[in-house]
């Protein structure tokens, strides 16, 4: 691994800027500095200032201010011309200069500034740095359809992002807005509209646009759900998609599309989703099988697309969406005008321009892990089936590589980097993902990904974080055991009731030992997953008594760890279960009370885990709430509707947050439990016969 200019440097900036050139001498930032705003500085150019200067403040207790003129250490920013979003910011012993080539890319250079501090010294090295983009729009997909963040919380994460050079939150927020022409779509608490218009005013200081992904045509259940739109349905029993030949499905869509451009002034896009059209071509009673006969799937999607289009268009926006794929060969192409999807491939992105489009590059799906990102290469496979086995990359080194390849084209219009809420994850376990496409983004370069991943763990933790890498692989290890015990890769795997509970022991004691053989396999990994766990758990906790950075995350995953931790003590806690009882059916004859004492073990095993079971749950509630409304809740003017749909989201199992639970719950472990205590009472009643 080279040792690069930021290493021997001691700083660390993500993302990398295209030009760094290092100079002699260090700029001090211990007794303060004086910020000064170019002539005629706008409301832009003020906001600049005053977040540098709180920002430095916070973060290392500098005492930063905003000055007419030069008092002492000074960093004046100022403006040029040249590349959109670029900037120059060159640090001398006496002062630093940030010249943006237009607002935005003077905010981008105070960022870098932010990143440059030595906190240890509180200095800056001398240097001279000239950036700009390789990618015009850098969005990251906020994905909300199962659950609420708060309104403190979306503006934590675009700070979070603005600090990253991200230009672009592509929100699905689904029932989470309250559409004021459709109020039974919006989920009760959902943001308001002036809310959302606040939140998009709010993302504009930061040079970030939200745009609304409102799905159209499928993945439309918490629409259709309703029973005042089910007759938009292409399939009678299905709430997934709209019908494209029934004109109420675009004079709905349309409603909410008009509301959705309304709630985010500013925004030059709105992403009609449009993937996963399952049924499509499929209803029979709406004709629309008999046009799919006629047109194919594709003509069908045209359809949509280009009324869809024409309207978005009609109202300012260009449209974005997932499906609706340019082929050289089809006659049934979206319209030229709509931003397509283009994968990593640079002839894709080269076709794709010279046809006309304009194209995203998608950063590929990490997978469909609970709890936590697979950010480190990793085999997916399933426990109980052996042909299913695939070596992945992990999502960092697909993120780079992916965006990296297609920025160096110079021919995609943006990147977008999702962050899919089906496995129900917390959305700051989806943020590394979010940081590593801004880096490979804003600069496509070959940028080692082990180096880049040192870097995030520094920039994000701070200095004085251990032990960071070792954690992420460690809980990735464990979340993939989480998964695949009991049952809940069911719809993924087909991994349907593999694991139960021991058998229950018969009149007289008569026991069989059958499960601890039958599991020897899952018993060996959960003792190993035991240990790695508790090594988790340590590492997080020592960490948390540094002075580290971004302190929530850390406490996020201690929440998943612990619920690990419970599913592997669950795993263990059942052979012993097992175990218990079949020492207690060997004693039987000779020494009864053994045998009884036993049975008790056996009741104190399971009434400890139940215990722990909760108490670990509603730790993990406690926390994942301090940034999010309660999933599924209901308010005394509006009952949340709770629909299962055809996805069969991990996270959508419960409309609350026992789908991270669900699985120990559907074991019927209370149920033995009551069964046991009362074979014990009836086993001392008849201890002596």
């Amino acid at each position: 691994m080279s040792y690069t200019i930021q290493e021997k440097l001691g700083i660390t900036l993500i993302p990398q800027p295209q030009i760094l050139t290092p100079k002699d001498g260090t700029f001090s930032l211990k007794n303060g500095l004086s910020v000064v705003l170019p002539e005629g500085a706008d409301d832009e150019d003020k906001f600049a200032a005053e977040d540098l200067t709180a920002t430095l403040n916070a973060e290392y207790g500098i005492d930063a201010k905003i000055a007419r003129d030069s008092q002492g250490p000074v960093v004046r920013l100022s403006h040029r011309t040249g590349r959109k979003e670029g900037y120059r910011m060159l640090v001398t012993p006496t002062e630093v200069l940030i010249e943006g080539n237009d607002a935005a890319g003077l905010f981008w250079g105070t960022r870098t500034l932010i990143q440059a501090v030595r906190p240890e010294s509180l200095d800056i090295p001398c240097m001279e740095i000239e950036d700009w983009p390789s990618i015009p729009y850098r969005m990251i997909h906020y994905d909300t359809k199962h659950h609420q963040g708060t309104y403190e919380y979306v503006q934590s994460l675009i700070r979070t992002l603005a600090r990253y050079k991200v230009n672009v939150l592509v929100w699905e927020w689904e029932d989470k807005f309250a559409y004021e022409r459709h109020p039974e779509i919006g989920a009760p608490g959902a943001f308001t509209k002036s809310q959302m218009q606040e939140l998009s005013r709010y993302a504009r200081k930061y040079h970030m646009q939200i745009v609304p992904l409102v799905q159209g045509l499928g993945h439309v259940s918490y629409i259709l759900k309703h029973p005042q739109h089910r007759h938009l349905r292409e399939i009678r029993n299905s709430a997934w998609e709209f019908c494209p030949l029934k004109q109420g499905s675009y004079d709905l869509l349309f409603d909410l599309w008009d509301e959705a451009m309304e709630a985010t002034p500013g925004s030059e896009f709105l992403h009609i989703g449009t993937d996963e059209t399952y049924e499509l071509g499929l209803g029979e009673e709406c004709g629309c099988k008999a046009k799919a006969e006629e047109i194919g799937r594709e003509g069908l999607l045209k359809i949509f697309l280009d009324k869809a289009v024409a309207h978005i268009e009609s109202r300012g926006r260009r449209a974005i969406s997932w499906g609706g794929r340019y082929r050289p060969d089809s006659s049934a192409n979206p319209p030229k005008s709509m931003i397509t999807i283009s994968w990593r491939d640079p002839l894709n992105v080269k076709m794709l321009k010279e046809a006309g489009y304009d194209s995203l590059v998608y950063a590929p799906n990490p997978g469909i892990e609970p709890l936590v990102i697979t950010y480190f290469p990793w085999v997916q496979y399933s426990m109980w089936r052996p042909d299913i086995r695939r070596v992945r990359k992990g999502s960092f080194w697909d993120t780079a590589e992916s965006i990296s390849a297609a920025g160096k084209t110079g021919l995609v219009l943006g990147s977008i980097t999702t962050s899919w809420d089906d496995s129900g994850l917390h959305t700051q376990a989806w943020v590394p993902r979010f940081i590593c496409a801004a880096e490979y983004s804003w600069n496509s370069s070959d940028l080692d990904v082990n180096i880049w991943v040192d870097r995030f763990f520094t920039e994000y933790f701070g200095k004085e974080a251990k032990n960071m890498r070792e954690l992420f692989q460690t809980l990735q290890e464990s979340a993939t055991f989480y998964y695949h015990t009991f049952e809940r890769c069911v719809w993924h795997w087909g991994d349907v009731g593999k694991i139960h509970i021991p058998d229950f022991p018969r009149q007289e004691l008569e026991y069989h030992p059958f499960w601890c053989s039958q599991y020897a396999q899952l018993l060996h990994r959960a003792a190993a997953e035991k240990q790695k766990l508790q090594r988790a758990l340590w590492i997080i906790d020592d960490n948390l008594s540094r002075n580290v950075r971004n302190r929530y995350d850390l406490e996020i995953y201690r929440t998943c760890a612990n619920l690990m931790l419970h599913n592997v003590n669950l795993v263990l806690m059942l052979g012993e279960l097992e175990q218990a009882i079949g020492q207690a059916s060997k004693e039987h004859f000779s020494n009864r009370e053994n045998s009884l004492a036993n049975l008790e073990k056996a009741r104190e095993m399971i009434e400890e885990n139940l215990d722990e079971r909760k108490r670990v749950f509603n730790e993990l509630v406690e926390v994942w709430e301090r940034t999010r409304l309660p999933k599924g809740m209901s308010t005394p003017d509006k009952p949340y509707v709770f629909a299962p749909d055809r996805a069969r989201h991990f996270a959508n199992r419960t409309p609350d947050m026992r789908y991270l639970i669900i699985d120990e719950e559907l074991l019927g472990l209370e149920d033995y439990l009551e069964k046991l205590k009362k074979y014990i009472e009836d086993y001392k009643v008849n201890m002596d016969s």
